[in-house]
């Protein structure tokens, strides 16, 4: 008999010029539900979804939401419990879709749901991003909408941002092939212009303000970048990834368009009805040599636990 239910949003992060800093939560899920509580040190899973045939996400004890729960008790001071679950995945693996931060979220609040629910949205986000390592992921992912995030390694500041208009969606097109964090970070520059820095804190500052005030018409240059997106789109085979910074961002439907994540998901804020952006983008990706497919999506409330 199930006991919990944990319901985990996919997010885009890195939002153009939010780099490490802006994500959304979308409405995109893994579910995982704890069936039984086991002796300490004890864990059982079964993958059902996108990674059912991963090797380590098969693997209990190697899976990032037990490995997840054991830090946040550890970090929480409370003694584990073991447990068995299930986790039916959604979301895309090592494509930007934040899919490693919907395992760290439910861990740490798994942890906390066990525990009693002793610990504040804030002292649950601190661990959330230590873990993670940066908090445009995990924040959005808990708490949902769009925010806003700054962390030092130690102290956590967040804003909520009003959710996209319903006449806007969100478009993600994904590709056949993976880009590794690791890889996307290894590709940025140690240091950049003192003027690409500039630009980026006031595109990201004019993103900021246009999506508080719904100044939707100012997306497009407020996801304008210089710090990242540029570096990763060589990741992409076929030079897909400037083609797509360069084509989508100007097709008539298009409000906005960015990477997702590291990638090589490829984001696009569109007005209204979708299929002649969701083609465009994924015939970008074939013209490099590469399925893909899309998902139409909007932007979506936080992580939700219930009882079975």
């Amino acid at each position: 008999m199930s006991l919990i239910q944990i319901k985990v949003p996919a997010t885009t992060a890195n939002l153009g010029s939010g780099f490490d800093t802006l994500g959304m939560a979308l409405s995109l899920y893994n579910i995982f539900t704890i069936n039984e509580i086991l002796p300490e040190d004890e864990y059982k899973c079964k993958i059902f979804g996108e990674g059912a045939f991963s090797d380590e996400l098969k693997d209990a004890k190697k899976n990032l939401l037990v490995r997840s729960y054991l830090q946040a008790c550890e970090e929480f001071n409370i003694s584990p419990k073991g447990f068995s679950f299930e986790s039916c995945n959604a979301v895309p693996l090592n494509r930007g879709l934040g899919s490693s931060s919907t395992a760290i979220v439910a861990g740490v609040a798994l942890a906390n749901v066990l525990s009693g629910n002793k610990f504040s949205e804030s002292e649950l986000l601190r661990v959330m991003t230590k873990i993670e390592g940066h908090p445009d992921n995990v924040v959005p992912c808990y708490i949902g909408g769009m925010t806003v995030s700054c962390w030092d390694g130690e102290s956590l500041r967040y804003v909520r941002l009003p959710a996209l208009p319903k006449n806007l969606n969100v478009i993600a097109a994904v590709p056949d092939f993976q880009v590794h964090t690791e890889d996307a970070r290894k590709i940025l520059p140690e240091s950049v212009p003192f003027r690409d820095a500039v630009f980026n804190v006031s595109h990201a500052s004019i993103l900021c303000a246009a999506w508080a005030m719904g100044r939707w018409d100012l997306l497009r240059v407020g996801m304008e970048d210089r710090l990242h997106q540029s570096h990763r789109a060589k990741l992409f085979p076929g030079s897909t990834g400037e083609k797509f910074l360069r084509e989508i961002n100007n097709h008539p439907d298009c409000v906005a368009t960015a990477i997702s994540g590291s990638g090589p998901t490829m984001i696009a804020i569109v007005h209204g009805k979708a299929g002649e952006l969701s083609k465009a983008m994924c015939r970008i990706f074939s013209d490099g040599g590469a399925a893909s497919h899309f998902f139409v999506l909007n932007c979506a409330s936080g992580t939700v636990i219930s009882p079975c």
